[in-house]
């Protein structure tokens, strides 16, 4: 099946390692022009340099912090410069810290929300007026199985990635007649650094082997296993793609049958 993205330019965030990486490497596979940013611009450049040659000649890199309050059209200026108008957006911010729910504090998810949220609705506000006007774009978020089945130990994660949501459900039937997709993206248990982290909390707060709470852990999932970053970079890919054309305001679950719901 061809993707149609040769003529397309995505970009991708939190893209120096886990699922913002793995989307990257999809996108480029199928033939678009990518610029991957994150807060540090030597793991960017170094991510990139892992490339084959001639991915590596369509591949850009921007750096910032989205917790700055220029981040949003610091990366947009550096994404444009270099690879032209943004047809694909891809959103993914890091996770906010695990916790009890009745342990948060006021200032600690208003911080949060600058990072994972904030930034996320102007990069999108920002590019999708373009996208509008040329007839085709592609709005991808990254989310969490939280939003569907909330993750006991994780309650800011569920709070604010919930509020994207709703965001984005409320735009994507604004900008459907446009020729613009607008979808969330909700891993479950993928084997990336961010699940190994979690896991190591937990069997450090249980006092457990870590090798014991991942087992259990894959033992819950369906499919009896974690996921890998590549399986949910292609659904990434697909989904930004020309024959994905009618999928929209949709959360597609990328999670090995893990969330039970209908």
């Amino acid at each position: 099946m061809d993707f149609g993205l040769h003529d397309r330019h995505a970009l991708v965030l939190g893209a120096s390692q886990g699922l913002g990486l793995a989307a990257a490497k999809a996108l480029l596979a199928e033939g678009a022009r990518v610029t991957m940013s994150a807060r540090t611009l030597e793991r960017l450049l170094a991510a990139r340099d892992a490339l084959p040659a001639e991915q590596r000649a369509r591949c850009f890199a921007v750096a910032a912090e989205l917790g700055d309050a220029d981040a949003a059209q610091q990366i947009i200026a550096g994404a444009q410069a270099q690879g032209g108008p943004v047809d694909i957006l891809l959103n993914n911010t890091g996770g906010p810290p695990a916790g009890a729910p009745s342990a948060i504090k006021p200032a600690e998810m208003s911080e949060q929300f600058d990072r994972m949220v904030r930034p996320v609705v102007e990069l999108t506000l920002a590019l999708v007026a373009g996208m509008r006007a040329r007839g085709w774009g592609r709005i991808l978020t990254i989310a969490s199985s939280g939003v569907v089945q909330p993750i006991p130990h994780l309650p800011m994660s569920n709070a604010l990635r919930s509020t994207l949501v709703g965001f984005m459900k409320s735009l994507a039937g604004e900008v459907a007649g446009d020729g613009v997709t607008v979808n969330m993206v909700l891993p479950g248990r993928i084997a990336t650094a961010r699940t190994l982290s979690l896991d190591s909390g937990l069997a450090q707060r249980t006092g457990r082997a870590l090798a014991d709470v991942a087992k259990e852990s894959a033992a819950s999932i369906p499919a009896g296993r974690y996921g890998t970053p590549e399986e949910f970079g292609a659904v990434c890919a697909f989904l930004a793609s020309a024959p994905a054309s009618y999928i929209t305001g949709s959360l597609i679950r990328v999670d090995g049958g893990a969330i039970r719901s209908i």
